[in-house]
């Protein structure tokens, strides 16, 4: 079926002299994509859940691990070379339908769906998008609103500065009203699919399907020239933890999670500057730490429980100038666990629910001749773990540190 699946999407991309297609002379595909190859050394562990496919979306480093003589089994270096961030994309162009100009894009990588999957062909972004003059409705799956996908860091690492910066896909529909002065509004309402929630069950989009509704998002746009704009936006969503509860008894409760993002871009001359700040709640699903929990004391009769989000702040900065062929940046993110709004009970669904603070600094280098580039990074994490208390938040830290030396080769087409 993967093989399958594999030969369709290859098909489509190679655009009309493969497949029969409408005589139209207004239809037709431009494929794109790179091949990247990453040589990462660490001189930390990192388990499947902190480092993403092998390690190779890399989070933050292990709390330590004693062993019987107090040796930290994390204290241990590692290394690999990975492919699975190569990626192809088919960008379609249509004759006009409804009044409006149409496209849409299929995109696509071997990042897999899971620890399991690694080399699996997965869908990244799959959307048709059609533009009036002042209206723009986009559906299909494409970023988060939250990620901010016109101001986002160039690191070399496939994290894209997560988990600071807040990094999902999701099936939406996108509805941006531009009225042509100096300020745009954007609607979107979302599901989630391949980041998702944690729960009762695990990870799984049913949380969020149970409760009947989508995630809602609002946010302006406003440019200041051409070399300054602005973004800001609000984010709602509602889970539904549980159908029934552990008495086999029917349950309504839900959590509701109200985060929000103000981020600034900046060009001066040949520097590039980014910044972005960020409130979630319960903010998993975008790969930030955070989540939910249970609070008070389960009902005596049918034992049902009530929610409460782990909330998080975060905010990232990135400065970048290219002279001549080569590209120079600087990352930098701290996020903080700000605990939760009610007394938890201890049954955290989430990440990093027992760290306080999370800091990363990481300097780069991009050489590029024609459409190879090849491209250096010294990512350095260091998380601050300790105990969680009651109100969610964490005492008693103790830092460990990471220091990521990344290599990549970058072939476009």
């Amino acid at each position: 079926m993967k093989k399958l699946l594999l030969l369709i999407v290859v098909l489509i991309c190679l655009g009309p002299p493969a497949l029969a297609q409408d005589e139209d002379k207004g239809w037709g595909i431009k494929v794109s994509g790179f091949v990247k190859t990453d040589i990462f050394y660490d001189t930390r562990q990192s388990t499947a859940s902190n480092g993403l496919r092998e390690g190779h979306f890399y989070l933050y480093p292990d709390n330590v691990l004693y062993d019987e003589d107090m040796n930290d089994l994390n204290a241990n270096p590692s290394f690999h070379i990975l492919n699975i961030q190569t990626r192809v994309r088919g960008d379609i162009k249509g004759p006009d339908a409804f009044g409006a100009r149409t496209s849409g894009a299929i995109e696509a990588e071997f990042f897999g769906t899971g620890e399991s999957d690694i080399n699996g062909f997965r869908l990244r972004h799959s959307y048709v998008k059609m533009e009036w003059p002042k209206v723009t409705l986009l559906a299909g799956q494409y970023w988060h609103p939250m990620f901010p996908a016109e101001n986002f860091p160039g690191t070399v690492s496939f994290n894209t500065g997560a988990p600071f910066v807040p990094f999902s896909r999701n099936p939406q529909v996108r509805f941006v009203y531009n009225p042509g002065t100096f300020l745009s509004l954007t609607m979107v309402a979302y599901s989630q699919r391949d980041f998702t929630s944690s729960g009762p069950d695990g990870n799984s989009s049913k949380y969020i399907r149970n409760s009947g509704r989508p995630g809602m998002h609002l946010q302006f746009r406003l440019p200041a020239g051409d070399n300054l704009t602005a973004w800001g936006g609000v984010d709602y969503k509602v889970l539904r933890p549980e159908i029934k509860t552990s008495a086999n008894i029917e349950t309504d409760a839900t959590v509701g999670s109200l985060s929000a993002f103000a981020s600034l871009k900046l060009k001066a001359g040949p520097v590039n500057l980014s910044v972005m700040g960020v409130y979630a709640e319960n903010g998993s699903d975008m790969v930030m730490i955070g989540g939910y929990a249970a609070t008070g004391t389960p009902d005596p009769v049918d034992l049902s429980r009530e929610w409460t989000t782990l909330n998080t702040a975060s905010f990232w900065a990135d400065i970048s100038t290219t002279v001549n062929k080569t590209h120079l940046g600087i990352f930098s993110g701290y996020c903080k666990n700000l605990g939760a709004k009610e007394p938890v009970d201890g049954d955290f669904f989430g990440r990093g629910s027992n760290i306080d603070h999370l800091f990363r600094l990481s300097p780069r280098i991009m050489v590029t001749e024609g459409k190879l580039s090849i491209a250096a990074e010294l990512e350095n994490t260091l998380a601050a773990y300790g105990t969680t208390q009651p109100d969610g938040r964490v005492a008693d830290t103790g830092s460990v540190t990471n220091m990521r030396l990344l290599l990549s080769f970058i072939y476009r087409f």
